[in-house]
C-alpha cells in the first residue's frame, strides 16, 4: 500500500493551497495512506480531515529544532512510499531525506535537494508566465496522478456549521478586511464606503483573527449599514470557512480567506492592492471577481508578498479602486428583491 506524507510548513494560506495534492492523491490513491505535516498553529484547519490518516505537526517557536528531531525520529518509523516536500527551506528538507521513504519528492530550490529521489524546477510565476500555486504543486506528483491541478478542499464540520447557524439565518456577505502586510490591506475608509452601500436587507459578518478585531470594530461603527456582527477572533479556522461557504459574497484582500473561499468553492470577491493575480496566489472559487487599480502604475507590483508600508508613500495601488468596481460582480449575482435599501 502506498503511504504519502505531503509537506506544508509555511503560512495558512499556503496549507490550504497545499490540501489539492490531498484531493489528487486520493483521487488516483483512494485505499492509500495520505499524511500532513505543517507548522502549530494550522492544525486546526485539518481537524477531522476525511482524506488525512494523521497530521503532525511541527512547533517552530517552542525548542523548534529539538520538535524538528523528534519529528524525524516519529516519520522515519511510519515506513512512508513517499515524502513530498513543498517547502524551499533546509529544515523541511533534512525531513525529507532523512525519513526512509522509497521516493523523496520536492522542489530544485530546497537546499537538500540534490539529495532528493526527484526535484522538479520552481518556476516563480508573473506576468509573462503565469502559474498558479496549485499548478506549481502539482508538478511534484505528476508522475504519480496526472499534470492536471485538483482545488484546494477544506471540511468544516457538522458542529462547525450548527456553531454558525445563529449568524446566518438570513442572507448575508463576509468581509475579512485584515492581512499580515498592510499593502495587501485595503483600507478602512474604502470598506466602510463598501458596507454603506451593501443593501440594508443584508446582513455583513466580519471575519479575522483575535487581533483583528479592533479592526472590525472600527469599520463596525464608522458605518451606516443597521446591521453588522464583527466576529473577529469568536471563530475557529473551520468555522469561518463554513460562514464563508454559504455567503452571497466573500470580500476579501489577498490573503488566507481568499483561500479559504476557493476551498469550499464559495463566491468571493479578491481584492488586489500591491500585489497582482499572476503571480499565482488568485482564487480558484467558480464565482470570482479580482479587483484591482483600473489605472496601471508603474510602481505596481512592488515585491512578491506585501510590505509593511508603500514604498512610494501614496498607496494609489488600493486608494484608486472604487466601490463601484467592489460592487459590480456582486450586483450581478445578486437576486432583485435583495438588490436595494429598503
Amino acid at each position: 500500500m502506498k503511504k504519502f506524507l505531503i509537506i506544508q510548513t509555511a503560512f495558512l494560506g499556503d496549507v490550504v493551497l497545499a490540501t489539492a495534492l490531498i484531493e489528487k492523491l486520493y483521487q488516483f490513491y483512494p485505499s492509500a495512506s495520505i499524511d500532513f505535516m505543517l507548522r502549530k498553529g494550522n492544525e486546526d484547519l485539518l481537524e477531522h480531515h476525511p482524506k488525512l490518516t494523521n497530521v503532525w505537526v511541527w512547533n517552530k517557536k517552542h525548542k523548534k529544532y529539538s520538535n524538528l528531531l523528534y519529528l524525524l525520529k516519529s516519520i522515519r518509523k511510519q515506513h512512508y512510499t513517499h515524502v513530498i516536500n513543498l517547502q524551499r527551506f533546509a529544515a523541511t528538507g533534512l525531513i525529507t531525506v532523512f525519513s526512509g521513504a522509497s521516493e523523496t519528492i520536492g522542489f530544485d530550490k530546497n537546499p537538500c535537494s540534490f539529495l532528493f529521489n526527484k526535484k522538479i524546477k520552481h518556476q516563480f510565476s508573473n506576468l509573462a508566465h503565469p502559474i498558479h500555486e496549485v499548478e506549481r504543486n502539482q508538478q511534484l506528483i505528476a508522475h504519480l496522478t496526472d499534470t492536471v491541478a485538483a482545488k484546494p478542499a477544506l471540511f468544516p464540520s457538522k458542529d462547525d456549521f450548527l456553531s454558525t447557524d445563529i449568524f446566518t439565518t438570513s442572507p448575508y456577505i463576509v468581509i475579512a478586511p485584515a492581512s499580515v502586510w498592510f499593502t495587501k490591506r485595503f483600507p478602512i475608509p474604502q470598506w466602510i464606503e463598501l458596507l454603506n452601500a451593501i443593501p440594508s436587507s443584508i446582513k455583513i459578518l466580519i471575519i479575522g483573527a483575535p487581533n483583528d478585531f479592533d479592526l472590525g470594530e472600527t469599520i463596525k461603527k464608522a458605518t451606516i449599514h443597521p446591521n453588522i456582527l464583527n466576529l473577529c477572533g469568536k471563530l475557529s479556522f473551520l468555522s469561518s470557512v463554513a460562514i464563508q461557504k454559504n455567503a452571497l459574497m466573500n470580500f476579501v484582500n489577498d490573503s488566507a480567506p481568499m483561500h479559504f473561499a476557493s476551498a469550499v468553492n464559495a463566491p468571493v470577491t479578491a481584492i488586489y492592492c500591491s500585489t497582482i493575480p499572476a503571480f499565482g496566489f488568485g482564487p480558484l472559487s467558480d464565482m470570482q471577481f479580482i479587483v484591482q487599480s483600473a489605472v496601471p502604475l508603474a510602481c505596481r507590483p512592488c515585491g512578491l508578498h506585501g510590505r509593511k508600508a508603500c514604498p512610494e508613500g501614496h498607496f494609489n495601488c488600493a486608494k484608486q479602486i472604487t466601490t463601484e468596481q467592489l460592487l459590480t460582480g456582486f450586483r450581478s449575482i445578486l437576486p432583485e428583491s435583495l438588490n436595494q435599501n429598503n
